[in-house]
């Protein structure tokens, strides 16, 4: 089954209810939410007390993203404030699976993101510990940003890395992300997609994201 997870960082922050209550109808599964600190990446999106606004009204799980140094120090409050599933990055813990046992006792699914740049492989000995694995397919920190070919390598690399290991890890991809390379990502393994401009600039975003789904 695909799983699209619209981002709200490209949605209205000033009519972010609204756009929580579009999604809450539309066929997407889950809600992306990217936190940006300044320090891991360039960008500052928002923090706890704004996720914690987002699960108010968000009918779905909440994906939460954290682009942020040592993120094991959070885990904890971003349970608090909602997310159903917290993904670290790779490149942000000295401690990887330490915090991602942490995610799962703190009662929430662990994902690791990988930047463009790292190699799927540095999974090899954590990956049946992942419930996802995200693939930045843009350098992290900013929305609108040009998709990197070298993603379906990527994927697929990740996909025979999952089926070798016998993990169940969701494969998910976030940035650039449309309906010209969403059958793309999904016939190279992806399982789970995240939108953001593609949604939230489209003049018809729930057909967009039923397009996305079933590319």
């Amino acid at each position: 089954m695909h799983i699209l997870s619209p981002s709200l960082l490209s949605a209205d922050f000033g009519n972010l209810q609204r756009d929580i209550e579009m999604l809450n109808q539309s066929q997407c599964q889950w809600l992306h939410v990217d936190v940006m600190d300044g320090l891991f990446v360039p960008n500052i999106s928002f923090g706890q007390p704004v996720v914690k606004h987002i699960k108010k009204y968000a009918a779905k799980p909440l994906d939460v993203h954290l682009m942020i140094v040592d993120p094991g120090r959070y885990v904890g409050e971003f349970r608090d404030a909602g997310a159903d599933l917290l993904t670290v990055h790779y490149e942000a813990c000295t401690h990887l699976d330490r915090t991602l046992h942490a995610i799962k006792d703190a009662g929430m699914r662990c994902g690791v993101a990988l930047n463009p740049h790292t190699p799927v492989s540095l999974l090899e000995d954590i990956i049946q510990e992942c419930d996802l694995v995200l693939l930045m397919s843009v350098n992290p920190g900013f929305g609108g940003q040009k998709f990197i070919e070298n993603t379906y390598n990527k994927v697929r690399q990740l996909r025979e890395l999952c089926n070798r290991k016998n993990a169940k890890s969701i494969v998910e991809v976030d940035g650039g992300v449309n309906t010209s390379n969403a059958a793309l990502l999904y016939e190279a393994g992806a399982d789970a997609l995240v939108a953001g401009n593609a949604v939230f600039k489209s003049d018809n975003p729930q057909q967009t994201i039923s397009q996305l789904l079933k590319p």
